[in-house]
């Protein structure tokens, strides 16, 4: 409980919420959107439903929250429009923890409702919103009565920090760890992620589908694990325990409750877990900076001419947006600023000298049904 508690992003909409830092995710989402169409097309292509039932899982706040349901809401449209048919009732469940800021995406809803109105006219078919407050990592529906699952950049988060865990000077695990700390967090995500396929399964109707798109890593690249920016919290923490500032036992104790993946780790769990069909499965890189606004105006969106210092900084107030919740609780509030700041310090300095990426996975599975 305590993890889900203490595990959510930054809310509201001031200078370190994820509202306004969460351009990196947003990224991922529209570098996916062709596996979400597919996916979409291949079960609904040919026979729409009167009403669609979709869940977001880890809908998490701002901007991002409303974006699946916007992008899913043209899609179905046009979906309708190509079979000549009125497009389907929606019906969107958001779904979070505890902790998670609706409120702001409550506010928004009024305006996304006048852009689809704008845009659709009398072909704006009727979309209801509801918000399910809980953990994915067990039933969050009832037996057979989601059509169709999303969820964007929430398995790479654990139900819990691997139990039992030695990863003295560390706070996620790199090349130099010891292969016990490695396989420690490889169980957890194992057992969560079995968790999590088991519960959707029984919530879906029969062959119902779902997207899925997180953080992982690329199995062939072994220098993918030496920099995350997980890893890096705990590099910069090493450097305020040197200088008395934080507490060794304090960062000792402490884990992030992330995994990310390789492809063969998912594949493996999928087939293990034996629910689903894997329709398709993609590795997608983009740099660390990715999503931050050049000067040029041109259409790079990885934000090649910003100087390193500006991208260092963009990098340290999305990286807190996510993490600082976790840090807070077991840290404590007056470190924040301080260790971000040299975090922006550490990000730019690296970037001058090699490029960072990101690694997300995109799949697209559908639910077995057994006679």
């Amino acid at each position: 409980m305590a993890t889900e508690q203490t595990l959510h992003m930054v809310g509201g909409v001031g200078a370190t919420s994820y509202a306004t830092n969460s351009l990196i995710q947003r990224q991922g989402v529209l570098k996916a959107q062709q596996v979400l169409e597919e996916a979409i097309k291949n079960l609904y292509g040919n026979n729409i439903p009167s009403c669609l039932r979709f869940a977001d899982l880890g809908c998490s706040s701002g901007p991002n929250a409303l974006l699946v349901a916007s992008n899913i809401m043209a899609i179905v449209d046009s979906i309708s429009h190509t079979l000549n048919c009125d497009p389907p009732s929606l019906q969107f469940f958001l779904n979070d923890l505890y902790g998670n800021d609706f409120n702001s995406i409550f506010k928004a809803l009024p305006d996304l409702y006048i852009r689809m109105e704008k845009e659709k006219g009398p072909r704006s078919s009727p979309c209801f919103f509801n918000a399910t407050l809980g953990s994915f990592y067990g039933r969050v529906y009832p037996s057979n009565s989601i059509n169709f699952f999303h969820s964007s950049f929430g398995q790479h988060f654990l139900s819990q920090p691997p139990k039992g865990l030695l990863n003295k000077g560390n706070t996620y695990f790199t090349s130099t760890t010891p292969a016990e700390v490695y396989n420690s967090y490889l169980e957890q995500f194992k057992q969560d992620f079995n968790v999590f396929l088991k519960s959707r399964s029984e919530e879906l109707v029969p062959n119902g589908g779902m997207v899925l798109v997180f953080f992982g890593r690329d199995g062939k690249d072994q220098n993918q694990t030496m920099i995350t920016p997980w890893a890096l919290v705990g590099i910069v923490l090493n450097d305020m325990v040197v200088e008395n500032i934080v507490e060794e036992a304090k960062l000792d104790s402490f884990n992030f409750p992330i995994y990310a993946p390789t492809p063969d780790e998912v594949k493996e769990r999928i087939e293990a877990e034996g629910s689903f069909t894997l329709k398709r499965m993609e590795l997608i890189k983009y740099g660390w900076e990715a999503g931050l606004i050049t000067n040029n105006n041109n259409n790079d969106d990885e934000g090649l001419l910003v100087d390193e210092e500006s991208k260092g900084e963009y990098i340290a107030k999305y990286v807190r947006a996510i993490t600082e919740p976790l840090l807070k609780a077991h840290f404590g509030e007056s470190i924040m600023d301080p260790l971000f700041i040299r975090y922006k310090k550490k990000v730019a300095n690296l970037l001058k000298v090699q490029k960072l990426e990101h690694s997300i996975l995109a799949m697209f599975m559908t639910k077995k049904c057994f006679n």
